[in-house]
């Protein structure tokens, strides 16, 4: 089994609507920081990505249940969309995240 350095922070972004007094949806993020091991995403990856839109960047590990869901994710101020998931074995699991344009 591989070690891996999971001191690098990731904040996790989740995003709730509700409604105002006119009806309109407005969005409020709530932040929470955890700890992860950070890597660039493979050749493959970021290939099989472009083909269908994406721009994949980063693969983010980090402890399975510390996710909760959340499609935005900051790394070093920048933002990230997370596109997918996958759970390891181990209980971990990989976000693989994208920055699009002016998502700064």
């Amino acid at each position: 089994m591989i070690s891996m350095d999971r001191s690098n922070v990731l904040t996790l972004i989740s995003e709730t609507f509700s409604a105002n007094e006119y009806g309109q949806q407005l969005a409020s993020e709530s932040e929470r920081d955890v700890f992860c091991d950070v890597q660039s995403v493979s050749l493959n990856e970021w290939t099989e990505g472009g083909r269908i839109g994406l721009n994949p960047e980063y693969r983010f590990t980090l402890f399975r249940y510390d996710y909760h869901g959340e499609e935005i994710c900051e790394f070093q101020g920048r933002r990230y969309s997370i596109y997918r998931t996958y759970i390891a074995r181990d209980d971990s699991i990989e976000l693989y995240a994208e920055r699009r344009h002016g998502n700064d």
